[in-house]
């Protein structure tokens, strides 16, 4: 289109522009509204099973629906996240590849994992934070303990105290070490592949407590073999007597940070793409479905808007990289 501006008046030379104008920012509109134009891929970072693995399918299904193009998940475990962030980090960045990990790939590996090969800010764009729910310390019923005190007190006069984490260098590991700190106490940590073991071994007496997902921990709650005294920043709606971290006296900020599953693009992926995906994931969660499957895993929020996702990101991942590098060699 040729505009010849010689023509025009004044008003039609600024409608003129304004059309002009239009039409110079069409292709992010047209972009938008054509994607997606083929099937979207979801990397998980975890095996299949687990929390990651289910929000993944479920919101992948939400997304299908709503789009109308194939969305497939992709099980990329390994290296807590960062077999499928790497692959993240290769993918174009037209909107059709996604990544959900949880907590570690985002705020621990880049402390942790020596030499790694990606950057969260610069790698990747966030479409979402989704909380993971709180995560309830559950002892075994061996220790008689009924509160995050009676714990402690139990954990002073016994020789020997035995803590289950789902991996070293975990959220769990660092819970552990800071309360260690605070209580003077030398609780081992005892690292496991995934929570499955760590609470078979809690029921059967072989460790005096784990700490893990709501989820995974209440069979070993429902037999009666583990009691929970203590969850992670909020209460959980399905235990609602039990008291936070924080409401029974740990100071260290380890206990008040959010545990999430993040979502997330490939760097320069189009913000208005971005954003069509945050506002899916915000309206999926509440679905019934999704709704479902919250609640069975003890989590009270839904997905975060873009805003809160970048401000949580920017606040809270200076604490975990400090806290992280507190524990030291973690293999």
């Amino acid at each position: 289109m040729t505009i010849d501006l010689r023509l025009l008046n004044r008003r039609q030379f600024v409608t003129a522009g304004a059309g002009a104008a239009a039409l110079l920012s069409a292709p992010s509109i047209l972009r938008a509204n054509s994607w997606p134009t083929k099937p979207i891929k979801i990397l998980a970072g975890s095996a299949a099973g687990g929390q990651t693995d289910q929000f993944a399918r479920v919101y992948g299904e939400y997304l299908q629906r709503e789009l109308g193009q194939t969305v497939v998940v992709e099980n990329k475990a390994g290296a807590g996240g960062a077999v499928a962030a790497l692959e993240l980090k290769r993918a174009d960045p037209d909107g059709h590849t996604l990544m959900i990990c949880n907590t570690t790939a985002y705020m621990l590996n880049p402390v942790l994992i020596k030499d790694i090969k990606y950057n969260v800010p610069q790698d990747f764009a966030w479409v979402t934070v989704m909380p993971g729910g709180s995560l309830p310390l559950v002892v075994s019923e061996k220790t008689g303990a009924k509160t995050l005190k009676d714990f402690i007190d139990y954990a002073k006069k016994t020789e020997k105290v035995n803590v289950g984490t789902y991996a070293a260098g975990s959220f769990a590991h660092m819970v552990i070490v800071e309360l260690n700190k605070q209580y003077g106490l030398k609780m081992e940590a005892v690292h496991y592949r995934g929570e499955a073991p760590m609470w078979s071994d809690l029921a059967g007496g072989s460790i005096d407590a784990g700490i893990g997902s709501y989820a995974a921990a209440l069979p070993v709650l429902q037999t009666g073999k583990g009691r929970a005294v203590a969850v992670s920043r909020r209460r959980i709606a399905a235990l609602p007597d039990v008291a936070t971290f924080k409401e029974q006296g740990a100071t260290s900020r380890a206990h008040t940070l959010l545990t999430f599953q993040g979502c997330m693009a490939p760097a320069k992926t189009p913000p208005e793409i971005i954003a069509k995906l945050n506002a899916l994931f915000v309206a999926a969660s509440k679905t019934d479905r999704v709704s479902e499957l919250l609640k069975s895993q003890g989590v009270n929020e839904g997905p975060m808007n873009l805003e809160a996702s970048n401000a949580l990101y920017k606040d809270e991942a200076p604490v975990w990289a400090e806290l992280a590098a507190a524990l030291g060699p973690v293999q």
